[in-house]
């Protein structure tokens, strides 16, 4: 009966791949082309989007109405002129990230703002920043959950930040290892992204801001909050997998029955998606997409300019191409993750492995797997 089962799930290819120390995106020169350009392209993006998010969590700190909250402390009437007409990089897009994460929770960051240690901590940088104004402390008064709410909030911009400034480091490696011909092969691109993933597996997850000369620190070290744990794989789950239903495309209306009730049913995430509504207006991936046509590498802007439609509907062949990608970091994800080493020859290491490997490929079952690997 098992073996049977092993045999007839209907993603064996890939749980093979995976066992044999390949990924889950075939390997070819054009799919090396798309993975390392695009995540080229992403890397520079990740860098605004982290030092953005970052930004806003320690210097935007409860400020309610934050109309210059894009602009990093570099106000001019030339950048205000460029916010307004969209030429600039789409921050709402790193936002509607950070607001995934923050509704899907998961890992130690959610389970720490729920606490009356957080509560404690939220509460001292609440008085000393709303000191003085009678406005705030009235509001704090009549809604005693508000600002607390928003400071969890500015733990997941830091803790996004945070996890994309690892990730924006370790596709500009890739990248510069692309150029230099260290890396010529998905294989490798996987086994870059896995080693950085677990090289900063520990590393430090905190968050402090600064009022009045006083350092208030809300997610301190001694918590134990690390970028593995609590960053990127709640990251993986909420964007990945999990996603949020797009405006505009499905009803929100519980009578209607198009979106399920229970949130670890969806299937929203960037592995899921159909890159032909890619473009319209309110779905979020379009401004990601629209920032990563800016910093494609020449190869591979030649690369799209050669196939069909050329740049016509580039923002689709990024998409798909950004899918490819995504499948590659997730890969990484899961040999870094496995219990034991996929190359154990013990036969009940391996059953483990196999049953793990068996539970991602459940998950794929829906997702665009098969069709990046036409």
């Amino acid at each position: 009966m098992n073996k049977a089962k092993k045999k007839n799930h209907p993603l064996e290819t890939y749980i093979s791949r995976l066992i044999n120390g390949e990924a889950l995106l075939g390997d070819s020169r054009e799919n090396m082309i798309e993975v390392v350009g695009i995540l080229h392209s992403y890397g520079i993006v990740l860098d605004a989007y982290s030092r953005n998010l970052i930004y806003v969590s320690e210097r935007q700190f409860l400020v309610l109405f934050p109309f210059f909250k894009y602009f990093d402390d570099e106000i001019s009437w030339s950048k205000l002129l460029r916010h307004w007409w969209h030429d600039r990089i789409n921050f709402e897009y790193a936002e509607y990230c950070m607001k995934t994460m923050f509704w899907h929770g998961g890992g130690g960051l959610d389970a720490y703002v729920d606490t009356p240690e957080f509560q404690a901590k939220a509460a001292a940088a609440i008085k000393a920043k709303i000191q003085g104004n009678p406005i705030m402390e009235g509001v704090n008064w009549l809604f005693p959950e508000f600002l607390p709410e928003q400071v969890r909030m500015m733990v997941y911009y830091s803790g996004l930040g945070q996890f994309w400034r690892v990730m924006s480091d370790i596709f500009m490696d890739l990248s510069a290892g692309y150029d230099s011909g260290k890396i010529q092969s998905i294989p490798q691109v996987v086994e870059h992204i896995k080693n950085g993933l677990v090289a900063a597996a520990n590393k430090p997850i905190t968050y402090k801001v600064k009022i009045r000369d006083k350092v208030y620190e809300i997610v301190p070290e001694s918590l134990g909050m690390t970028f593995l744990a609590d960053t990127a794989i709640p990251y993986v789950e909420a964007v990945f997998f999990r996603g949020t239903p797009f405006l505009g495309t499905v009803s929100y209306n519980a009578q209607a029955g198009q979106i399920s009730p229970d949130l670890s049913r969806f299937a929203y995430g960037a592995l899921y998606a159909d890159p032909l509504p890619v473009g319209s207006a309110g779905i979020p991936p379009t401004l990601l997409m629209q920032d990563m046509r800016h910093y494609l590498p020449d190869y591979l802007a030649d690369f799209y300019q050669k196939t069909l439609r050329g740049e016509d509907d580039l923002r689709v062949k990024i998409c798909r191409t950004f899918q490819k990608s995504m499948f590659c970091v997730t890969s990484a994800a899961i040999l870094g993750l496995a219990p034991y080493p996929l190359d154990t020859e013990d036969s009940e290491q391996q059953e483990k492995n196999r049953a793990y490997l068996l539970g991602w490929m459940d998950r794929f079952l829906t997702s665009q797997l098969d069709e990046v690997n036409k």
